[in-house]
């Protein structure tokens, strides 16, 4: 074999492991990435307090169902996050082109409630 056709022959082959490594690098690179999405924090919230203010009742109450409901939210927000591979952010902090998760952080929020009302469960049960 040639001088010039072993040459060759290795500028193949260091440029095939070469676009197989990259190929691969970026397929783990790529798949660890999240996506970005969203979440109108401000309008849970808000959605929140006024239901809570027209719900009324007793203070002490009031701060007990606010402590869950954050939790249900922490967990629906993460739930969501995993399903999605996405880091979620308010939308007030995402400029644009990031999904808007809200609406399944609601449904999630709702289904978790459900989860933790006893009548409910017993409902779900029949």
């Amino acid at each position: 074999m040639s001088v010039h056709a072993t040459l060759g022959a290795a500028m193949l082959l260091a440029t095939g492991v070469a676009a197989s490594v990259s190929a691969v690098t970026a397929h783990i690179i790529l798949e660890r990435v999240p996506r970005t999405g969203s979440v109108r924090l401000a309008e849970l919230t808000a959605d929140y307090m006024a239901r809570a203010a027209r719900e009324g009742g007793d203070p002490d109450e009031a701060v007990e169902a606010a402590r869950e409901w954050a939790r249900r939210l922490d967990e629906a927000l993460v739930q969501t996050s995993a399903r999605h591979r996405a880091l979620l952010l308010p939308a007030r902090a995402v400029a644009a082109g990031a999904e808007d998760f809200t609406a399944e952080v609601k449904a999630a929020m709702r289904s978790l409630a459900r989860q933790d009302d006893p009548r409910a469960r017993r409902e779900a049960k029949r």
